[in-house]
Parts: C-alpha cells; structure tokens; sequence
C-alpha cells in the first residue's frame, strides 16, 4: 500500500495524527486497506469458520493486505462457500477485490484517486452530513425541500439536501450544503426527527455535490482490469448483484454521487424462504457500526453476526 499511495499508511493508522487519518484522502485508503487485512486474519486465525457466510465490508470508520488480488490469496474452499460480499461506500471497493473482480494494487490506485477527488469537491463547497432518526411522521422529503429554499433564501445557487444514506428503519443520513444540514438539526422537532447528528466528515459525500469526483474515478477505471466476480457482490447504488465488470464500472462511479442503499442492500443479502437457516456474517474491519445496522435490519441475521479486527486481539484490548 506504501508504494501505491506514496506515504506510510501503516504508520498513519497505529499513531497518526488522527486529524490526518480522518482527512478523506487518507480514511479511504486506510479503510480499504485494513478491510483486506481483516479478511487475511479471518482466512488464516478462524480456518475453521472461514467462508461460512456473507461479508459486510465496513464503512468510513469504518479499514495490509498481500501485494496480489485477495483472490488469488484466498482460497477456493473459502470462495466456494461464501455467500455474498457487500461494502459501504469506499468499503465496495474491498469487496470487489475479495470476490476477484478487481486487482488489489490497481483498486487501491483507484480508491486514492475518488478520495483525493471527493476531498477536493468537499473542500470546494461547505457542505456536511447529518444522521437522523426519525418519527413515523418524519417527511423526509419535505424536510430536503424546505431545507433548500431555506437556503435559496439565502442567496445559494442550486442548493443541495438530500438522503445520501439509507442506514436502518428510521434512519437516514441527509446530505448537502452544511447551511441545509444545519437548518434541519435546528429545526428537528418540526421534521419529527428525534435525534441528529452532525458527522464528522468535511463534505456531503454520495450527492451531486461530488460531481467533480466523478471524471476522475472513471477515468482510472477504465484503465483498469475488471472481472466479473466470483461470488455475489451487492452494489450500493441498487442493493443488486454486480452482472458483469462494464457493470461495476459503470455503478462504482455512479455510486460517487448517488445515496448507499444499505437498509435495501441488507435486505437483498439476506432475503430466504420462511426457516431457512441465515449465514453466519463477518464485518471486516475497523468498527461495528455494520454489525449495529444489521441488527436494525435483520435480528435474525444479526445472531450470527461477528466482527473481525485488522488489529491483533492484544492490540485491541489496548485501544
């Protein structure tokens, strides 16, 4: 991954700054990164559970890996019985390359090249996230609607608000211009929102106001090799399988400006017939927020959820 970025990630995950790590251009990487890392610890410390069941690729907090595609580290036992594959966002990216449909040296070029873009169209407009739960009554749309002309009135052109994440029941995560997002947490009783949190995060990722992120992500992906994957790997523009690589190429850059349909992802994933026995599932990964969504989504599912840390169980217990 060092050669590939050309600065030390390694270094930049165990001591930081954290300011630095959580800069996009370099949470990306890193997500991705120890997203792999963790399936090399699944592959090689849990052998007799590996592949058992579906992965859940983690999120921004949410992530080295060998310097060939995973999929030619991995066995084909564990290929063979893995049920399907799904990443959020950045973590998409991961799960291509563990299901063999893109190369590990050449995703992580394209993974640094949509963070340096996402980081420049974020920087470009003060925009931000905001997580919501909401109400029965919640009308999320109005919401969106009221929040732009909120800032229409304000003398903003072409104002952006709108879900950019679909995380749980009740809950969703609005995006765009942070003066949209700040009206809305101001004014959450109104929405019937019954908590909001602004995030973290320096733009309003998964709307059009990463358009400019856009030409350089496809750009460098039409360069690379793509494969059509191994084993089922959901997108989350659509919460459908992948059919083939001018497929993934396609919904991989769209997926830059469109919301994470994760609620409607997990239930792809994990839609069977009344008694079927669920798989077990693997967050791979730094943070459990996937294992909590799923537990929103699918309690049964959930009770065979586990979660797998890139970091040592010793390294763990100390952070």
């Amino acid at each position: 991954a060092e050669k590939v970025l050309g600065y030390d990630l390694l270094s930049l995950c165990l001591e930081g700054p954290r300011d630095a790590l959580d800069r996009t251009q370099h949470c990306q990487p890193a997500v991705f990164v120890a997203s792999l890392a963790a399936v090399e610890k699944l592959n090689h410390q849990r052998p007799e559970v590996r592949g058992e069941g579906g992965r859940t690729g983690p999120g921004r907090a949410p992530r080295g890996s060998p310097a060939e595609p995973v999929a030619a580290s991995v066995s084909p036992q564990v290929l063979g019985r893995c049920v399907a594959a799904a990443g959020y966002s950045v973590g998409e990216f991961a799960a291509l390359v563990f299901a063999g449909a893109l190369d590990f040296d050449e995703a992580l070029q394209a993974v640094k090249v949509r963070a340096e873009a996402m980081q420049r169209a974020a920087e470009a407009v003060p925009s931000g996230m905001l997580s919501v739960i909401g109400g029965r009554q919640a009308n999320y749309r109005v919401a969106c609607l009221e929040a732009r002309e909120h800032c229409e009135s304000l003398g903003i052109e072409n104002p952006v608000c709108t879900v950019s994440n679909y995380m749980f029941p009740d809950s969703r995560v609005i995006a765009g211009h942070l003066q949209a997002v700040e009206f809305l947490q101001e004014n959450a009783r109104k929405y019937h929102f019954t908590r909001t949190k602004l995030l973290p995060v320096s733009g309003a990722f998964h709307t059009s106001l990463m358009e400019p992120a856009v030409k350089p992500l496809a750009e460098v992906l039409t360069s690379m090799e793509i494969q059509k994957p191994l084993l089922c790997v959901y997108s989350n523009v659509d919460g459908k399988k992948y059919m083939h690589s001018k497929h993934i190429r396609k919904l991989l850059v769209k997926q830059v400006v469109s919301p994470v349909l994760w609620e409607q992802t997990m239930h792809s994933v994990y839609e069977r017939k009344q008694g079927t026995d669920f798989p077990y599932t693997y967050e791979v990964g730094p943070g459990k927020q996937l294992g909590a969504i799923l537990r929103k989504c699918n309690l049964k599912a959930w009770k065979q959820y586990k979660h797998v840390d890139a970091l040592d169980d010793e390294d763990l217990a100390e952070t």
